[in-house]
């Protein structure tokens, strides 16, 4: 089950006994603990029926014994356990998981792994309520995710707005719903999020980013390189060193796996981990470079990844240092 089937459900009024949350990507169980937390009672019911423990400061008794009371003036009680991986003796849980009050929704939120598959625990939790199993999504799902999330709430954005705010951001869906939430604040009468949004309310440059510096170097567009790195160069925030050389040592790896798949655009693309979107300029770069220019490129960029944190480097700054390593790459 997915976490927006959970509150779905939730919506149309239909509830289990138990939610066990697990996995490594908070922002799904955070999503399921917020709405349970905000509107699974009224305000009124709140003060007598809601509860929220903490792992780290609670024990097995204090929450079988919460379940286990029945909801004052509502329907239900809503007890919610946090941070539920911190607490000691967890597997003693299984007594209420075995017999719950029905009266009573009981949200468990267990972040940064899962209890193992194979114990009565597990067992227990698929029987006799809901499993959200959560895992951090790829790189080349950002997008898509991000796409997907804008619609939600009745907007679009573009391919190319999307990817330039997930390549700013990384792997990270709660700063990611963070900013398109600040955006669709600001655009309340506009129905497609551009470039041109991100630029003015995200604070990333449209031209001048890590993901336009990937396209002009997979070109060997030497003039548009050196505009961007120039910018770079005077706008440090902009794109640190630490993180533009890892994007790039990603870019070029990618770039050097085109040439050992066998198959068209689709399988590339596969192989790569990268949106369909993307897949031709993948190829066009290979083209441009070869095998052996693709791995100059890598063994470049870990040479100078070492320079930058001042390892047989004489104190260049990152700009200098950036650009000969760029000229370099196209040579």
């Amino acid at each position: 089950m997915e976490y927006q089937d959970i509150i779905k459900d939730w919506k149309q009024g239909k509830f289990k006994a138990l939610y066990w949350l697990e996995g490594d990507e908070d922002f799904f169980i955070d999503q399921v603990v917020n709405h349970a937390e905000q509107h699974l009672l009224t305000e009124a019911e709140k003060g007598f029926n809601l509860t929220v423990l903490y792992g780290k400061d609670t024990d097995w008794s204090t929450v079988i014994n919460t379940c286990r009371r029945y909801p004052m003036f509502a329907e239900r009680q809503v007890v919610v356990l946090k941070e539920a991986q911190a607490m000691r003796d967890l597997l003693k849980l299984e007594t209420y998981i075995d017999n719950p009050l029905s009266t009573t929704v009981f949200v468990v939120a267990h972040k940064q792994g899962k209890i193992d598959g194979r114990s009565k625990m597990a067992k227990l939790i698929k029987e006799k309520g809901v499993l959200l199993s959560t895992k951090k999504l790829y790189d080349n799902q950002l997008p898509a995710w991000a796409e997907a999330y804008v619609s939600g709430r009745g907007l679009s954005i573009s391919q190319k707005a999307a990817i330039l705010l997930v390549d700013h951001i990384g792997n990270d869906l709660s700063r990611i719903a963070n900013e398109i939430d600040k955006l669709l604040v600001n655009l309340p009468e506009k129905k497609k999020i551009d470039e041109s949004d991100i630029e003015k309310y995200v604070g990333i440059s449209k031209e001048y980013n890590v993901f336009e510096l990937q396209n002009a170097l997979g070109q060997k567009n030497t003039s548009k390189v050196y505009k961007i790195i120039q910018y770079f160069g005077a706008n440090p925030k902009a794109a640190p060193m630490q993180m533009t050389l890892p994007a790039l040592y990603n870019y070029f790896a990618k770039m050097n796996l085109v040439f050992s798949v066998k198959g068209g655009e689709k399988e590339i693309a596969a192989a790569l981990g990268v949106h369909p979107f993307f897949v031709k300029d993948y190829i066009a770069a290979a083209r441009n470079y070869g095998p052996e220019g693709t791995e100059r490129a890598i063994l470049l960029l870990q040479h100078y990844n070492l320079r930058s944190i001042g390892i047989n480097d004489s104190g260049v700054e990152d700009g200098e240092l950036l650009k000969e390593l760029m000229f370099k790459i196209m040579a």
